[in-house]
C-alpha cells in the first residue's frame, strides 16, 4: 500500500452497508453541495452525457444545460456535481420504487458507457482528503446513512469490504490487497505488540 495514501481506522472498524429501502437515496439530495469531481471526471460527464441522458428527468436535463456538467464551489474551487435548486443531484433520478438513482450508473450496468459514476460517489462514505504529499482517506459520519449503520452492523461488513470495488477502480487491485493484508496481520498480532 502507497504511504501516499492514510486510511482511518474507522475504515476497518466501522460498519457500512447502504440500505436504500430505508434512506431512498438521501446522500443524492441532501447536503449543501453536489458531489465532489476529479478533474479527470469532466470530460468522462460530456463525453458520456448521450448514454445516460434518456434516463434524466426534464428537469435535471434542463439544469445540466444551463449550469453545465460540473459546476465550481466558490469557497474551495473543488469541482462538484450540479444540483436542482440546491438539492438533488442532476445526475440522479427517481426510480418507480421513490428510490433517487445514479442515471450514469444505471446507463453504465445497462451497457450504455463504460464510465460508472463519479468516485466519490462510488467511495461513498469514504472522503478523501488531498495534501501535497498524501491523501487521507476518512469515514464521512452522517445520521441519514444511520440505516446503513444498521445494516452493516447487522451484517458485520467494515466500511473498507462494503466500498471494495470503487478502492480497487481508485488505487488498484495490489494496493487493496496490501490494505487487506495489512490489517489482517494487525488483527492477529498479540495486543501487547499492537
Amino acid at each position: 500500500m502507497s504511504e501516499k495514501t492514510v486510511p482511518s481506522d474507522d475504515l476497518a472498524v466501522c460498519c457500512f452497508v447502504c440500505d436504500l429501502n430505508k434512506c431512498k437515496g438521501a446522500c443524492c439530495v441532501e447536503g449543501d453541495m453536489g458531489a465532489p469531481l476529479d478533474v479527470s471526471e469532466l470530460t468522462d460527464l460530456k463525453d458520456a452525457y448521450e448514454a445516460y441522458k434518456p434516463y434524466l428527468s426534464v428537469e435535471s436535463i434542463r439544469e445540466i444545460e444551463t449550469q453545465g456538467f460540473y459546476v465550481r464551489d466558490k469557497d474551495d474551487g473543488a469541482f462538484k456535481t450540479p444540483t436542482i435548486d440546491g438539492k438533488e443531484c442532476v445526475y440522479a433520478f427517481y426510480d418507480n420504487e421513490g428510490i433517487l438513482k445514479c442515471a450514469i450508473e444505471r446507463a453504465q450496468r445497462d451497457g450504455k458507457t463504460d464510465f460508472q459514476k463519479p468516485i466519490s460517489c462510488h467511495l461513498y462514505p469514504i472522503r478523501i482528503a488531498k495534501y501535497d504529499d498524501h491523501e487521507e482517506l476518512t469515514y464521512d459520519r452522517w445520521d441519514i446513512c444511520n440505516p446503513a449503520c444498521d445494516l452493516g452492523e447487522e451484517l458485520n461488513v467494515p466500511i473498507y469490504k462494503f466500498v471494495k470495488k470503487a478502492l480497487i477502480r481508485k488505487y488498484g487491485i495490489r494496493w487493496y490487497e496490501d490494505y487487506q493484508y495489512r490489517l489482517e496481520k494487525a488483527s492477529n498480532q498479540p495486543r501487547s505488540q499492537q
